[in-house]
């Protein structure tokens, strides 16, 4: 199997095990080439709640700017805490920056 198959296959198996509420939202992580995007979602009612990516940031650590982006639209929004889905990737480099950042923001992973 390639890496890509795996990494499907592993999503699967997290998805099978999580999902969103409204209180405690799925915070999903998408990891392009160039840029990731994160999103909460309610999965009860099918709704991102907040949404961030580092298309808009600039500089070194578009990362954890993006996370902090997203960290403080869920504060507004009520949420102090989320299921993390990092969608089949393995939690190491720019994923484990966002759970870091996320964390420092004062978002309960």
């Amino acid at each position: 199997m390639t890496r890509q198959e795996n990494r499907i296959n592993r999503h699967r198996r997290i998805r099978a095990k999580i999902s969103g509420t409204a209180s405690r939202p799925r915070l999903s992580l998408f990891k392009s080439h160039k840029h990731i995007h994160l999103q909460l979602i309610d999965d009860e009612k099918s709704v991102t709640v907040a949404s961030a990516s580092t298309e808009k940031s600039k500089g070194k650590d578009r990362v954890v700017d993006a996370a902090k982006l997203l960290a403080k639209s869920a504060a507004k929004a009520g949420i102090k805490e989320a299921v993390f889905d990092r969608g089949g990737n393995i939690y190491h480099g720019r994923v484990e920056a966002v759970g870091k950042a996320l964390r420092e923001a004062g978002l309960k992973i």
